[in-house]
């Protein structure tokens, strides 16, 4: 195929005239075939512009335990990724990785991080906060633009924008899958801080009763008690460290409060054109009426397919998605590692 040996590793391709559709391309494979002969055939898988911030941890500042951060949710990720990927040590400089200004959207939050991975540091964040982030490519500047987004709200009970509605009787959906379950579930957080025994301090937060109780502990040892102040030591005041608990213990049972789970497939040819009635990071509303569900979700994923002689198609997932055997050993080892670098 023409300009097929131009797909090589560390290149970049656009989806058409897609600029913000970028993918770098990260692995090239070809193998013979089953008999033994010489194949033509390359598996060329290329990841979305915005994994080259997964190259990266959060690095605390020097002489800090935490990179802590207690603001609104675009200036938070705006700085972890200045100060580990565009601000920082030459080496870890990320070449051609440029950041959009800040507009201070989102709302308020209270994080620390430490040897964590940038990539999934934003992600968490955006799940607790739904303020979206990626990077487009700056043609004309010939850079790579990290910026954040927030959702219209574009659900059935709001009057401000033309309501979205999924749903087979308004011959928008395809397929629908929906699950409930409560296997991953948890409403409450006891949060354990720095101390020893019955001297540590814990503290909880969250509800329930009776069998829709469900409990979390989260080691928190990590969370400061003292800071240096023109190089001297000096406490922390105990309604901050409480407040800084507590955030922590609202950011575990975020990874932990889905209970409902919605996948679709959207119709080409449905009432909605996609990234122009609806788009990724746009909070709409899905339901079944034969079924007896409905909800307003946010579409966090959406993924594009392509074949040949066949109209596009796209699939959607609305909230965050079924977390799958490999979700839950990186949420395992990510704790690991943090207790291991304490």
């Amino acid at each position: 195929m023409r300009g097929a040996d131009a797909l090589l590793r560390g290149r970049i391709i656009v989806v058409g005239s897609a600029l913000n559709k970028a993918f770098i391309i990260r692995s090239r494979e070809i193998a013979l075939d089953e008999g033994g002969k010489q194949s033509e055939n390359w598996k060329i898988v290329a990841r979305g512009l915005k994994s080259v911030v997964n190259q990266r941890i959060t690095l605390p500042p020097v002489g800090e335990a935490q990179d802590a951060q207690n603001t609104v949710a675009e200036t938070a990720m705006k700085h972890y990724v200045d100060v580990n990927a565009v601000t920082t040590d030459t080496a870890r400089i990320i070449p051609n990785l440029t950041i959009a200004p800040n507009l201070a959207r989102g709302t308020s939050i209270q994080w620390q991080s430490r040897y964590k991975n940038l990539a999934d540091e934003l992600t968490e964040i955006s799940e607790l906060t739904g303020v979206g982030w990626s990077v487009a490519l700056d043609y004309v500047n010939q850079t790579w633009v990290f910026d954040v987004a927030e959702g219209r709200d574009l659900t059935a009970t709001q009057a401000v924008n033309p309501p979205v509605i999924f749903a087979p009787q308004f011959d928008s959906l395809k397929t629908l899958e929906y699950a409930t379950s409560d296997l991953n579930y948890r409403s409450v957080a006891y949060v354990a801080g720095q101390g020893e025994g019955a001297a540590r301090r814990v503290l909880t937060t969250g509800g329930g009763v009776g069998l829709a109780r469900y409990e979390l502990f989260v080691d928190a040892r990590d969370i400061a008690e003292v800071e240096t102040v023109n190089e001297v030591e000096q406490p922390i005041p105990l309604a901050e460290i409480e407040a800084s608990l507590t955030a922590r213990g609202q950011q575990q049972l975020a990874e932990f409060s889905n209970e409902s789970y919605l996948s679709a497939q959207i119709l080409t040819r449905s009432p909605f054109v996609y990234e122009v009635d609806y788009d990724l990071g746009d909070i709409v509303t899905v339901k079944n009426d034969d079924w007896g569900i409905g909800m307003d979700a946010v579409i966090t994923e959406i993924t594009e397919i392509y074949e040949a002689g066949q109209p596009p198609q796209i699939e959607a997932t609305f909230g965050i998605g079924r977390p799958t055997v490999y979700d839950k050993i990186r949420k395992e080892f990510s704790d690991m590692r943090t207790e291991l670098t304490r």
